[in-house]
């Protein structure tokens, strides 16, 4: 397989990741802490696929488990704003937003947010004025979907504890 099916892949996982996640805050039936309920069953499903999985692939492969400082604190800082992220979700869902505007914002804002820190990180040859037009349309079309999604989502969305009766 190649770089653009694990893309779609994360793509896929991700598209289901909020809505699950949502399920499974109502599943809880508890109103009031339900969604952290949630999120710390999120966090055992992270042990496992992001430690449990790593350290047997590293065994198997007979790696080495040392890690460079620099690596290891850029890696640590993803986790965190990743987790954070996730976090963001959860509570965006607490205030009853619903699944599909909350996702559609975080996916049409994250792509934007990652093109202007990574360009930030390393400017193209010939500066910001050497993109690409169609490039600052797709970061426009993107703000634009967010926006319309949210505009136009459901008109009253059902409230996780109304969801939980």
């Amino acid at each position: 397989m190649n770089w653009i099916t694990f893309a779609l892949m994360t793509v896929a996982f991700w598209g289901l990741y909020g809505i699950f996640l949502h399920k499974g805050t109502i599943g809880m039936a508890d109103p009031k802490c339900g969604r952290y309920k949630a999120f710390l069953v999120v966090g055992i499903a992270y042990f496992l696929v992001a430690v449990l999985a790593p350290l047997i692939l590293l065994k198997v492969s007979g790696a080495s488990l040392t890690f460079t400082r620099g690596g290891f604190k850029w890696s640590l800082i993803a986790g965190i704003v990743g987790a954070l992220g996730a976090l963001g979700v959860l509570l965006a869902f607490a205030k009853d937003g619903p699944p599909s505007a909350v996702m559609s914002i975080i996916f049409a804002g994250a792509p934007i947010v990652n093109a202007v820190v990574a360009l930030s990180l390393n400017p193209p040859a010939g500066g910001w004025g050497a993109l690409r037009w169609q490039f600052i349309l797709g970061i426009v079309l993107a703000a634009l979907g967010g926006c319309l999604v949210t505009i136009y989502k459901d008109p009253k969305p059902v409230s996780v504890a109304e969801q939980a009766e």
